[in-house]
């Protein structure tokens, strides 16, 4: 009787074990990404450390910041290992869930494209560490010019099928004295999809830290004429931004139901 009693002692003890096992082997333990050592410009290097650094930028998993317009407001909410997105308002949404970009606008609120334009604002918030992604091409830049003072520069151009605009061409200038990000310059093809000469030229002189990183408050935009910049056009500010290591589940940036895939407006794509 005692060792019928002992026997069936082991045997429960032995499936807690093994319960236990597989349990623990369920338990998602999150990969961090490797950062690679890149041959990176030495410029734009020394831009990501005065920035806070790129192995502080490639652990962060999810970005979240308001984007105040005149009558809404603009919640984007980006994963940045996968690049999903959303953008929440109170009459629209919409996103990427990795495959689709899906707009919800059941009274038709929304005039835009939203192919062009769901991580639009990302990319140029995320400036410099987006410069660090994969299928980009560094080149030497002339130095920009403006009221008397020099930003060295360098070149970004893309590789043949990298972005949904791989003709773009952006042009990043430093501030010698801080060594951080001063201006962005910008050619627009995604409308055309023939490359521009056009350079659109953004100001970046205001910043905040947001847990360790050195962020844009607000980017503003300058009005130019051919290679000349003039006087300040308009301003974007950024508010409530917050960085986080944990990922949103994959279900927040699913397509919700009623919600449409967006048709791409490139030149030479599949939609009509």
């Amino acid at each position: 009787m005692k060792k019928a009693l002992i026997v069936s002692m082991i045997m429960v003890i032995a499936a807690c074990k093994t319960s236990t096992k597989k349990e623990e082997s369920q338990v998602e333990i999150p990969v961090e990404p490797e950062v690679v050592s890149a041959n990176y410009p030495e410029l734009l290097e020394g831009v990501f450390e005065a920035h806070g650094g790129l192995e502080t930028w490639k652990v962060k998993r999810t970005l979240v910041y308001d984007l105040p317009k005149k009558d809404i407001t603009e919640t984007h909410t980006i994963d940045l290992w996968s690049r999903k997105d959303k953008v929440e308002t109170d009459s629209f949404s919409m996103g990427t869930d990795g495959s689709d970009v899906w707009l919800l606008d059941a009274e038709g609120n929304y005039q835009g494209d939203p192919v062009f334009y769901h991580n639009l604002m990302f990319y140029f918030y995320a400036m410099p560490f987006v410069l660090a992604d994969d299928g980009i091409v560094y080149s030497a830049a002339e130095d920009l010019e403006y009221e008397g003072e020099s930003y060295p520069g360098i070149r970004i151009a893309y590789e043949t099928g990298v972005g949904t605009s791989p003709k773009d061409e952006y042009f990043i200038h430093v501030d010698s004295e801080t060594g951080q990000m001063a201006w962005l310059g910008y050619t627009v093809t995604y409308r055309t999809g023939e490359i521009s000469d056009i350079v659109k030229w953004i100001r970046y002189d205001d910043w905040q830290t947001v847990d360790g990183l050195t962020l844009p408050k607000s980017i503003t935009w300058y009005n130019y004429d051919g290679p000349k910049i003039l006087d300040a056009r308009s301003k974007v500010s950024f508010e409530n931004v917050g960085l986080s290591t944990v990922s949103k589940p994959d279900a927040f940036y699913d397509k919700p139901e009623g919600a449409i895939v967006a048709e791409s407006k490139m030149p030479g794509s599949d939609s009509k």
